[in-house]
């Protein structure tokens, strides 16, 4: 279905716009970064060691990967999004 006939072209833009604000996409690391937060500061909130978290951000033995292999082998797609107050943000590389 074609909405953009359904709206004034301003109007479908500024909700084209809205759309993408809405969900980012972000690694983990960008994610942590963009909060303003260093690694040492993330892993004592997380109650891990930095050296935990610097793994988890570089997605080592991450098992998100065997449930996305598993969807994938139904023929689906997994995504990860958080959600950050009013962001929403798909998480890139989980």
């Amino acid at each position: 279905m074609e909405l953009r006939h359904e709206f004034p072209e301003c109007v479908f833009a500024d909700i084209k716009r809205e759309a993408i604000a809405e969900v980012r996409e972000l690694t983990l690391r960008q994610l942590r970064e963009e909060s303003g937060k260093t690694q040492a500061e993330l892993a004592e909130l997380a109650e891990v060691t930095q050296s935990t978290l610097s793994r988890i951000e570089r997605r080592e033995d991450n098992p998100i990967q065997a449930l996305r292999r598993y969807v994938e082998a139904l023929g689906g797609e997994l995504e990860v999004v958080a959600v950050l107050g009013n962001k929403r943000v798909r998480l890139l590389g989980v």
